[in-house]
C-alpha cells in the first residue's frame, strides 16, 4: 500500500526518506538545531534537495556541524571550504557559518541552550497547521519575521524570514505536513 505523503517530496527517494523520518519532527537538542540552521542558511536561494544531496559532504567539511570548532575557524579553513566542490562554495555563506556558530554559543550562554531560546517563540510546542496542499503553506510568517529579526540583532547572518520559516518546518516548530499525509498526526 502506498503511503500518502506531502506532494513536495514525492518521486525522489532521498526526499521521501527525509520527509518520512526527519521533516517536521520536533527537535530540541542544540546539535541538531545547529545542523539544520546551517543547512537552511546554505539553502537560501537554492532548492532543499540540492542541500540534502550534499548533506554528508557538509557534515564532513564542517566537522560534523560542531559549532564549537566552527566558531574558531580561521582563514586557512575558510579557504579550504571555499575550494571544497562537495559543498556550496559561497564565501558569504561560509563566513556566515562561522559568525553564526559564535552567535549560537552566545545564545546558549544567555538562555542555557539554543533550544530554550528558539522554542520559547512557540511556547515550547509545535504549531499545527492544517494545509490540504503544501503549496498553500506560507514561505514566511509574522512569527518567522520576528525570530529572524531577533537572530539578526544577535549577530546571525543569512537568517531571513524565509530561511527561518524553513528551519521551523524542518525542526518541527511548525507542523506543515499536509493533513492527508501519513506523517501529519505522527509529528
Amino acid at each position: 500500500m502506498t503511503k500518502n505523503r506531502c506532494g513536495w517530496c514525492v518521486g525522489d527517494d532521498l526526499y521521501e526518506a527525509y520527509h518520512d523520518t526527519e521533516w517536521g519532527v520536533p527537535v530540541y537538542d542544540d546539535d541538531t538545531l545547529f545542523e539544520f540552521l546551517i543547512l537552511e542558511t546554505f539553502q537560501a536561494g537554492l532548492s532543499w534537495i540540492t542541500i540534502l544531496r550534499k548533506r554528508e559532504n557538509f557534515r564532513t567539511a564542517f566537522d560534523n556541524f560542531n559549532y564549537k570548532k566552527i566558531s574558531k575557524y580561521k582563514q586557512p579553513k575558510i579557504d579550504e571550504l571555499l575550494n571544497n566542490e562537495g559543498i556550496i562554495r559561497n564565501k558569504l555563506k561560509v563566513n556566515a557559518t562561522v559568525t553564526n556558530a559564535q552567535a549560537f554559543m552566545k545564545i546558549q550562554d544567555e538562555f542555557g541552550s539554543f533550544s530554550k531560546y528558539i522554542w520559547n517563540f512557540v511556547d515550547g510546542k509545535p504549531i499545527k497547521n492544517e494545509w490540504k496542499n503544501y503549496k498553500n503553506a506560507p514561505a514566511n510568517t509574522a512569527l518567522s519575521d520576528s525570530i529572524s529579526k531577533d537572530l539578526k540583532k544577535r549577530g546571525f547572518k543569512f537568517v531571513g524570514s524565509t530561511v527561518i520559516y524553513a528551519h521551523m518546518q524542518a525542526t518541527g516548530m511548525v507542523n506543515d505536513h499536509e493533513v492527508s499525509c501519513f506523517r501529519y498526526d505522527k509529528v
